[in-house]
């Protein structure tokens, strides 16, 4: 996706900066406890191009680690745009990138070994590695996140990329959902289509015309997804008076290789999430730590 940092004042008033502090030790416990899918969960995902997983993440450490995200968003919000003046990008969500690297309780939520395992058996490789992990505050009042493919941006070799788009409160319809065109990492036109208004407009005639169904529903809490990085979504507006906070980890499989960048946004990618990573190697910089790796 394109780069834009910030958050939503409206994270000030969230529930989740009140909620009692529980035991850590099984916060971290649950983070690290495997989730069992099943072959059918597995094949589904590989087929549809992304899948919903229910009661992944309990309540308790959602509202835990959500606190702590909420306040890195807030400290690095540099958004200070009305959003009538912003672009429809801007008016999508606001990011921050690689949290991780902020702060230590953030760090234990992205390099969470149950998440990291999920993504590698959905994908059916060895390990996977972080390629960054990032916050997406939609704000009240916050426009569509327009149709993409998250690997657009991504100057990597192969398809076996996966991200984690992890609610940290119910969503439902009002909040703005992520919403999958299912079958649609198989779909190659729009592939060149950056984050905007014109993937908004060519993407949803084309993927309507060539009849990839749509899911947009809601999340339920402690519920989250994974989809391929050439899988198609889109988010509808928050028309609520609260902000929709969304944390997500991007998994690329353990080996994958630099390619030569064919675009700026490949450029910038490289240059920031994989620092010192040359054309044609394996991918195995600090930025990008083995998060799973079957034993």
């Amino acid at each position: 996706m394109a780069r834009k940092r910030g958050a939503p004042p409206a994270a000030r008033n969230n529930p989740m900066t009140t909620a009692p502090r529980p035991d850590i030790q099984e916060l971290r416990r649950q983070l690290e406890a495997p989730f069992t899918l099943t072959p059918d969960q597995i094949a589904q995902f590989r087929r549809d191009g992304y899948i919903k997983l229910k009661q992944v993440l309990s309540p308790e450490v959602l509202a835990h680690y959500g606190r702590e995200i909420t306040r890195e968003v807030i400290r690095l919000n540099d958004q200070t745009k009305p959003m009538a003046e912003r672009t429809i990008y801007e008016r999508a969500f606001l990011q921050i990138m690689n949290l991780w690297t902020q702060n230590p309780v953030v760090k234990e939520f992205s390099f969470s070994r149950r998440l990291a395992r999920l993504a590698a058996e959905l994908m059916g490789v060895r390990g996977v590695r972080m390629y960054h992990d990032q916050a997406l505050y939609k704000e009240p009042g916050g426009g569509i996140t327009p149709w993409h493919a998250d690997q657009f941006y991504w100057p990597v070799s192969g398809n076996n990329t996966v991200t984690a788009w992890i609610p940290l409160q119910a969503t439902p319809l009002e909040l703005g959902p992520l919403a999958f065109s299912i079958g649609s990492q198989n779909f190659e036109m729009g592939r060149d289509l950056e984050i905007g208004e014109e993937s908004e407009t060519r993407l949803q005639r084309s993927l309507k015309d060539h009849n990839y169904p749509l899911d947009e529903a809601a999340f339920d809490l402690g519920e989250i997804s994974f989809h391929y990085g050439w899988t198609f979504h889109r988010a509808a507006p928050n028309t609520s008076d609260r902000a929709r906070a969304v944390m997500t980890v991007i998994y690329i499989e353990d080996g994958i290789r630099v390619i030569e960048p064919k675009t700026k946004n490949h450029q910038s990618d490289l240059k920031n999430w994989m620092p010192g990573a040359q054309v044609g190697e394996i991918v195995d910089t600090p930025l990008n730590p083995v998060l799973y790796r079957e034993e």
